[in-house]
């Protein structure tokens, strides 16, 4: 049965909803709709589902992009109907008619919607019933086919019967002569007949399988030696013999430790000195220009007026005046394959792409092209709309804003760094505790990677250098306690911010993963960072969307905490293949917080998402 069914425009304003299905829906599965698939660009897919304790609804929606309408029915999950899309084109069809943009009451709408679902429903139990009706025949065909050929072997020879036996039996015969033709064993023999071939008397019609197996092995027999004096006459070529290396004992003269001596007292003080004097990117502000960038754009120029001279001075000027009617799928995939090309380049995962693109073709369809403008800038400046709203965040990331609030209520900011395996969450770590050593917040270190051999140690060099205080204890101890004695110790000492070291673990590994759950179900930190390269391309989907996947199933809460941000690391190997952080954004609706670029703890830096959607377009 259906839920609920309404209409609204893209601006949120309700035009009509169905009186006859006020039913109480749990939980708010529109709102969520509209937040999670509409705005994030996930318009594209067939359906939508929300899940509440107690319910479960799938949600189908269309719209009418020239005059910005959504028409969105609810249903239960369990019921699989039929009619819903028929239904849902009808209505959008009968609403279009009698749409005004001054009038925001259509109780007249009731009546129609009240025929059209009847309609719908009509039509989907007629197809049921079709169906039904077709797939009996096929069984009873099967059903006397089968009983036939079983009677048939059952009953005794008459005259009648021994006919069809005989046109069986001529039918058999030209069915295994074919087989022998393209075996090749009649061009072989030079000839065939009846007896060789297992045929005996034409009037029993029997057939004897025996004869014919013996017939194909005889076959076999004569032609596999001569493959086998072919292959013995070629002679094995020879392999050039390796030549012995000379190894060299001599000891090397060159110096290969170029580290300078610190003792251990240490002199540190001069590392330190050198950190404390560079301001980190952080509070600079990006400029986006670059020559490169103007290079590519008027290439992407001249190709679009080469393109232009192919298709006609005259056709490209009179569309470009008079404009198109109604946008349609056709007119879209071309711009939009070059689209996802160019988007794949950049580094973003395939199935993102594909799914922009898809969501992109949803909102233009029907659409009317203005004068003066080609579909492939439409398209583009779709999507560069698309890719803004993407990546920018959708709630405050102001870290120190957080701090002083948490500061004010007398206890630690807790942020716990995450991730695979390689990724740099350490020495980011460290990034981040010098940025807020350099906004007067006292830091502490906690190292709970008690799994990887001198995880610890270079926690604590860190911790040195910049002169931060680290909590540790050891190796092969539970990182949950760990974290948990380190947030005590910070609020005894006075610490602002206490940063969380944790082991790196593929999003495979279910024993590590459980730990990292557990270490965050007992702490309950204010901030889960999921540390992530920017080289990654399509893996980006399957670490992210497996972190988020065990962290829910295997926390104990009902509500479980997922992952709250993104740091980028060896963002400046990147060039131009910026596309991981779009892919990380899209599949987690994390927002990425910061970005490492380069070596030294000074190299840390905000997402510019005009630059980042500028890079991806050109």
């Amino acid at each position: 049965m259906l839920e609920q069914l309404l209409i609204f425009t893209r601006g949120g304003l309700i035009l009509w909803t169905c009186q006859e299905l006020g039913n109480a829906l749990r939980g708010s599965p529109i709102d969520t709709l509209i937040r999670s698939c509409l705005l994030e660009e996930r318009s594209g897919a067939a359906s939508y589902t929300y899940d509440v304790p107690g319910a479960s609804y799938t949600l189908k929606w269309t719209f009418h992009n020239e005059l910005g309408l959504v028409f969105v029915a609810v249903y239960q999950k369990i019921l699989h109907l039929l009619y819903v899309d028929e239904l849902l084109g009808m209505v959008k069809r009968g609403f279009s008619e009698i749409y005004d943009p001054k009038r925001t009451v259509y109780n007249d709408f009731d009546e129609t919607f009240r025929q059209l679902r009847k309609e719908a429903e009509a039509r989907a139990e007629e197809m049921k019933k079709s169906k039904h009706v077709m797939a009996k025949p096929v069984s009873s065909r099967v059903q006397l086919q089968k009983s036939g050929f079983d009677g048939g072997n059952k009953k005794k020879s008459g005259v009648g019967e021994s006919r069809k036996d005989g046109a069986d039996d001529d039918n058999v015969k030209k069915a295994i002569l074919e087989n022998v033709h393209s075996n090749g064993e009649v061009a072989s023999r030079g000839r065939v007949s009846g007896k060789e071939n297992g045929y005996t008397n034409a009037n029993n019609g029997a057939f004897d399988v025996n004869k014919l197996h013996k017939l194909r092995s005889k076959g076999g027999k004569k032609v596999n030696p001569v493959v086998v004096n072919k292959v013995s006459k070629e002679e094995p070529k020879k392999k050039p013999a390796k030549k012995n290396r000379v190894w060299d004992d001599s000891p090397s003269k060159t110096k290969l430790d170029f580290t300078d001596p610190v003792s251990e007292n240490g002199d540190d003080q001069m590392a330190v000195a050198q950190v404390v004097e560079g301001e980190s990117m952080m509070d600079k502000d990006e400029i986006v220009s670059s020559d490169s960038e103007t290079e590519e754009d008027d290439e992407a120029e001249t190709d679009k007026t080469v393109d232009s001279k192919k298709k006609g001075w005259f056709t490209s000027m009179f569309q470009s005046i008079a404009g198109k009617a109604n946008l349609e799928k056709a007119d879209l995939e071309p711009a939009l394959k070059a689209l996802k090309d160019r988007l794949m380049t950049k580094n973003v995962a395939e199935e993102i792409a594909e799914k922009l693109c898809e969501s992109i073709a949803v909102s233009l369809e029907g659409k009317k092209l203005a004068s003066f403008t080609r579909i492939s800038s439409t398209v583009q400046a779709a999507m560069e709309d698309a890719l803004v709203r993407i990546l920018t965040p959708r709630r405050s990331i102001d870290i120190m804003r957080d701090v002083h609030v948490a500061k004010e209520q007398h206890k630690p900011y807790v942020v716990v760094f995450v991730g695979v395996n390689g990724v740099g969450k350490s020495t980011n770590l460290a990034k981040v505790a010098y940025w807020l050593q350099q906004h007067d917040v006292n830091v502490m270190m906690a190292a709970c990677d008690t799994f990887r051999s001198g995880a610890v140690e270079q926690l604590r060099t860190h911790a040195r250098r910049l002169q931060i205080p680290i909590f540790e204890k050891g190796y092969e101890k539970d990182p949950a306690l760990v974290a948990k004695e380190a947030i005590q110790e910070a609020t005894r000492n006075g610490s602002d911010v206490v940063l969380v070291d944790t082991a790196g673990r593929m999003q495979d590994n279910e024993p590590l993963m459980r730990a990292l759950s557990k270490l965050i179900y007992v702490n309950s930190p204010d901030l889960v960072l999921f540390v992530g390269e920017a080289l990654v391309g399509n893996d980006a989907v399957d670490q992210l969307s497996k972190f988020n996947q065990k962290l829910a199933d295997l926390s104990p809460s009902p509500s479980p905490r997922l992952i709250d941000g993104i740091l980028l690391t060896k963002f400046d190997t990147i060039d131009d293949k910026v596309g991981a952080a779009l892919s990380m954004v899209y599949i987690s609706g994390a927002p990425v917080m910061f970005i490492g670029c380069g070596q030294s703890y000074t190299d840390l830096k905000k997402l510019n998402v005009k630059s980042i959607v500028k890079t991806l377009l050109k």
